[in-house]
């Protein structure tokens, strides 16, 4: 059962942590997925049936 649990679950590419959602906005139907240490977020718009990713990078 954990097997099929783990298909579904989204890694950042950088640090393997898990994706956490926190930011979606349920009117627009849009979900933000992020990594907790801010390396990485996915954004999915349904309206354009399209995933947006960037790589967040520090100064």
């Amino acid at each position: 059962m954990s097997f099929l649990k783990n298909l579904f679950i989204e890694h950042c590419p950088k640090c393997n942590k898990v994706l956490e959602t926190h930011h979606s906005k349920t009117l627009k139907s849009i979900v933000i997925k992020s990594c907790p240490e801010h390396h990485y977020q996915k954004e999915f718009h349904p309206a354009f049936e399209t995933y947006i990713e960037s790589n967040k990078t520090f100064n």
